[in-house]
């Protein structure tokens, strides 16, 4: 039987102590903050995160205030740059925040 990438150990606990001592990192931070900072006036930050509507109302408020609404996603990308991982992904990921 194939096993799809996991490893069978004979203690369980001993797992879950290795996994507790590893630091906790964020896969999207990173990414997010970037896309925000960088190109925060095309929403790719929203979209990155699977905020679609969200995303779609920056667009329009970029389009409606010419770009003057592009700072909003430039404050953010840093402010994701300061978070830490996990308080990050409690927040946008697993809580859906769409917004500051």
């Amino acid at each position: 039987m194939e096993n799809y990438g996991y490893t069978k150990t004979e203690n369980p606990q001993n797992t879950q102590n290795q996994q507790s001592n590893m630091p906790y990192r964020s896969e999207k931070r990173l990414p997010a903050a970037l896309l925000g900072i960088l190109v925060g006036w095309l929403a790719l930050n929203k979209f990155y995160l699977g905020y679609t509507k969200e995303g779609v109302i920056q667009v329009i408020l970029n389009i409606v205030t010419l770009g003057a609404a592009s700072i909003i996603p430039f404050i953010e990308g840093i402010l994701y740059l300061f978070m830490s991982d996990k308080q990050f992904d409690d927040t946008y990921v697993y809580g859906k925040k769409g917004w500051l």
